[in-house]
């Protein structure tokens, strides 16, 4: 015998009946013009219960992502023996009128952040190469390149022509940026759409990038006695970092997880007209997300004042279970690093305070620009007069500590709030805005950075 659809069937052996109902997509079938907000096919689809993120997948893809947004500015700024001691180094170069080392950290911090930011927020505006999907393909695979030529670079031997590197090399940085700040926003707009966690993995993945990069800078340096090959396999891992990047995120159309809120995010835009999809009213998003922008961006500003300009020039006062070769690596370097990184994964278990109060312990964080100050905070070519207050290195340790985990925590409820408080046909540009507040932020406590060396000598 044959059943129809929703007919009582009886059940052999326990005369119970099963009711069958027709699949979610034998619905869609029936609604074959999916038009209208009001369609069956909005309706069914924005009820599903969404399916399981198995294995956590689609969570390690973009804490992939996250780390590959970072890779380029963590790389660059971690070989800074690199490019200071062996390319442009008074050893390996011929003399020069212009000393292109002197200033090169300093130069390569304005070379990465000024098109960081500027491309971050032109990305929220201007469509750079079509959809999401389009402009993180292209970005990474621009990146890849650009890493190519600076492994070329390496190879190269550029004793003679100190000046033609130095510009070259902060050519790249800037292009690597320029595609970097699209990429970083693309990524934080696309997972915008799902679970507020997996924001949370992205900003996860940026805080791991400074673990990777670090430790990818010490194997390199102790199994190769070479500077130069220390260098070419160090940039070859960048590479390889962001080809995985590139594979991984056409893993996600095939994930079901995925694939629903995808699914589910279309049907949100379509709920407005034309009109409204065309002018897309950022005034309104940037109002309502304002408050948690506020706070993603006065973490990273608090953060970047502190770290890594005034942090790295902490100094020990007195004999200290770690010895003083180590003591900056780790006090400063790893310590932020892994605190931060850990900071980000409690946010997966949880998020608290609620968004209403989050500006409470972000605008707190303040004070610890001062308790870094008062600790032995000795800036080069600086006479300090400002007296040292906190002198014991376990105290700045707590300190550094509580900093760096509070960064992580705080920056990641921040990005994962910003998107909740649109809604959802909106939640892509709320992510953006996100990005780019946090990248102005990282850019302004650089700036803010600078002045730490002029109060500790007044």
């Amino acid at each position: 015998m044959v059943y129809r659809k929703n007919e009582e069937r009886p059940f052999i052996g326990n005369k119970q009946s099963v009711t069958l109902q027709p699949s979610w997509e034998s619905k869609i079938k029936e609604d074959p013009d999916r038009k209208g907000s009001g369609s069956m096919m909005s309706k069914i689809v924005t009820s599903l219960q969404p399916p399981v993120d198995k294995y956590k997948l689609v969570f390690l893809i973009f804490m992939l992502h996250g780390l590959g947004t970072l890779m380029p500015w963590n790389m660059f700024i971690t070989a800074k023996s690199y490019f200071e001691d062996f390319k442009l180094g008074e050893n390996y170069t011929v003399k020069s009128e212009v000393n292109y080392r002197g200033n090169f950290m300093q130069n390569m911090g304005f070379a990465s952040q000024i098109p960081n930011v500027l491309f971050n927020w032109l990305n929220i505006f201007v469509n750079f190469g079509g959809d999401l999907t389009s402009r993180i393909v292209y970005s990474i695979l621009m990146e890849i390149v650009i890493l190519i030529i600076t492994v070329v670079l390496a190879m190269l031997d550029s004793s003679e022509w100190p000046g033609i590197f130095f510009w070259l090399t902060m050519t790249t940085i800037v292009l690597i940026n320029m595609c970097n700040g699209v990429y970083q926003s693309s990524i934080y707009g696309l997972v915008a759409s799902l679970p507020p966690k997996y924001t949370g993995a992205v900003v996860l993945g940026s805080n791991v990038s400074g673990c990777f990069a670090t430790i990818m800078s010490i194997l390199c340096a102790t199994f190769f006695t070479s500077m130069r090959t220390a260098a070419i396999y160090y940039f070859v891992t960048a590479i390889l970092v962001l080809l995985f990047c590139f594979d991984t995120y056409f893993a996600l159309p095939l994930n079901k997880f995925f694939r629903h809120y995808e699914t589910v995010n279309k049907y949100n835009e379509k709920k407005s007209d034309s009109k409204t999809q065309l002018n897309v009213p950022y005034w309104q998003i940037f109002k309502k997300a304002s408050p948690q922008l506020f706070n993603v961006f006065f973490t990273f500003f608090v953060t970047l004042s502190v770290f890594p300009a005034m942090h790295s020039d902490i100094k020990r006062t007195e004999n200290f279970v770690i010895e003083e070769k180590y003591f900056t690596q780790v006090t400063c370097f790893l310590t932020f690093n892994v605190f931060a990184m850990l900071g980000s994964l409690t946010t997966s278990w949880i998020q608290w305070p609620k968004p209403k109060y989050l500006v409470v312990p972000v605008v707190l964080r303040a004070i610890f620009i001062p308790l870094f100050l008062f600790c032995n905070y000795q800036p080069k070519d600086i006479v300090r007069t400002l007296p040292v207050f906190i002198t014991n290195e376990w105290i700045y340790w707590i300190i550094a500590i509580i900093m760096s985990y509070s960064s992580g925590y705080l920056s990641s409820l921040g990005m994962i709030y910003s998107p909740q408080t649109v809604s959802g046909k909106y939640q892509i540009t709320a992510g953006m805005f996100a990005a780019a507040f946090l990248v102005t932020g990282i850019f302004s406590g650089v700036l803010f950075a600078y002045l730490n060396p002029l109060i500790v000598q007044l």
